[in-house]
């Protein structure tokens, strides 16, 4: 009984510490995906979605840095990506979780 319950303990300090890490992703991933969307019919330069994009990452608290923001604006086609790690400290273990949000409007 004890057991179970130290590694019930276990999973839920684990599940704390990373579930909000993937769930910033997946917000991120979201905002890029519109961004990718809708800048072809806005015209929008690359330094506005640069920047639509680092105050939704600050928003998020991501780790992650302007420069690490990769926008490809041509005439059709805009592809954006975002490549960012985020440290996890689990005490006894350090993680690094790396994360490479993509997207582009080549479906539309």
């Amino acid at each position: 009984m004890i057991i179970t319950l130290v590694i019930l303990g276990i999973l839920v300090f684990v599940g704390v510490k990373i579930v909000p890490v993937y769930f910033a992703n997946y917000q991120l991933q979201d905002a890029v995906e519109t961004e990718a969307r809708f800048a072809i019919a806005d015209r929008r330069p690359d330094n506005d979605i640069r920047d639509a994009l680092m105050k939704k990452i600050q928003e998020l608290g991501i780790p992650a840095r302007r420069e690490d923001i990769k926008v490809n604006n041509q005439q059709r086609l805009v592809e954006i990506s975002v490549d960012y790690s985020v440290p996890i400290d689990l005490q006894v273990y350090q993680l690094t979780l790396q994360f490479h949000p993509h997207a582009d409007n080549r479906t539309l």
